[in-house]
């Protein structure tokens, strides 16, 4: 019945069960958020008709952040921020530096500061740039490790030799290629040929070019791309470069250093023109067959279709590797141009959307010339 109170949320809910203590100041907290206003009751009398609300003030937003704090976990937390954000309109709130103080920061969190990175005055930007790092240092910790060992991993096995100095062998490759000398009487496999990384090369061998649409629709993606952008240019073994685009178009290279200075360089909002955007990325192309483009979109072109469409079969036909990532997210199943998302597959481009795991796997593969692992 406990339950069932807290859900319904409601005195006069049929649950019979009163609240006290901890268990009240949890309901206020959801009240405060989710109870309906007057003119939205559910009846006549008993609670339908109140309306605890948040007001319209940033320290009485920031107690009830504490509380939500205090009585959630994390998760949760940033699931009633979120909605706190889009159903009480307090995006204005953000732009107070107590407000931002008492946030718990995620992903959705810095897209909307992103958005309003223009409107913030000076006494919040400090704050507002602590907690983007916060976010960015976290999905670095996450994901800087696993991305790093499976595209360096992808370099070494394009760079296979057969005459390999001892300490570059590939035991796994070399037992599995001599499985048929395997001797029974030794218990033994005689490795006639052995297989190596040539690991002597130690100057740039791809050339990775991040191509972002920084639409407002895709907040969450061009977080996770700046992150992974930061990462791969950590990597000398990798040129990369990432390029910003809604109608206009920013490189945004010469930032790569810092994810924060690159998230601050974007402005999320407007609209887009994916040619003019791969026109830009064409000109920064000068070793086609070592290249890998990747294309951060939802695909709903404000440009011209068929140009755009042209462009990336120029660059397949180079021998640049294309892959279109309609989302880089957790978010799951995004909104996009069906249309052009088949007219790319159809050219040889994949495009789906993909999970900030699934993200190191697919750049392997990519670098590797594989089939790309789309997620079904």
């Amino acid at each position: 019945m406990r339950r069932w109170r807290l859900v319904l949320g409601g005195d006069a809910d049929g649950t019979g069960c009163a609240l006290a203590g901890q268990d009240r100041r949890m309901d206020e907290a959801l009240a405060a958020l989710y109870r309906p206003a007057p003119s939205e009751g559910r009846g006549s009398g008993g609670s339908g008709q109140r309306s605890a609300g948040l007001g319209a003030s940033a320290p009485s937003v920031a107690r009830w952040l504490g509380d939500i704090r205090e009585y959630f976990p994390s998760g949760v937390v940033q699931i009633l921020q979120q909605d706190a954000i889009e159903r009480l309109d307090l995006t204005r709130l953000l732009l107070e530096p107590e407000m931002l103080a008492a946030v718990e920061p995620d992903v959705h969190l810095v897209g909307t500061l992103l958005s309003l990175n223009r409107l913030m005055p000076e006494a919040t930007k400090d704050v507002a740039r602590s907690v983007v790092r916060r976010v960015v240092e976290d999905l670095e910790r996450r994901i800087a490790q696993r991305t790093r060992s499976l595209v360096q991993g992808a370099l070494d096995r394009t760079s296979r030799v057969h005459r390999p100095r001892h300490r570059d062998i590939d035991w796994n490759a070399t037992i599995r290629a001599n499985l048929k000398h395997y001797q029974a009487e030794f218990r033994t496999v005689v490795p006639e040929r052995l297989v190596g990384y040539g690991r002597q090369r130690h100057g740039v061998q791809k050339d990775v070019v991040l191509c972002i649409d920084q639409s407002g629709s895709m907040a969450a993606s061009v977080v996770y791309a700046s992150v992974f952008g930061a990462v791969l240019a950590s990597m000398r073994t990798l040129d990369t470069s990432l390029v910003v685009f809604d109608t206009a178009v920013a490189d945004l290279t010469d930032r790569l250093s810092d994810p924060v200075d690159v998230l601050f360089g974007t402005q999320l909002g407007g609209g887009t023109d994916i040619n003019r955007a791969l026109a830009y990325c064409q000109s920064l192309i000068t070793r086609p067959a070592d290249t890998v483009v990747v294309l951060v979109s939802d695909l709903y072109e404000g440009g011209v279709r068929q140009e755009m469409l042209r462009r990336v079969a120029a660059m397949q036909r180079s021998g640049v590797q294309v892959v279109t990532l309609l989302a880089l997210s957790d978010e799951g199943a995004p909104a996009y141009d069906h249309q052009n998302a088949a007219a790319l597959a159809a050219l040889g481009s994949p495009a789906f959307a993909c999970t900030p795991d699934l993200f190191p796997e697919v750049m392997a593969a990519a670098i590797q010339g594989l089939p790309i692992p789309v997620p079904e």
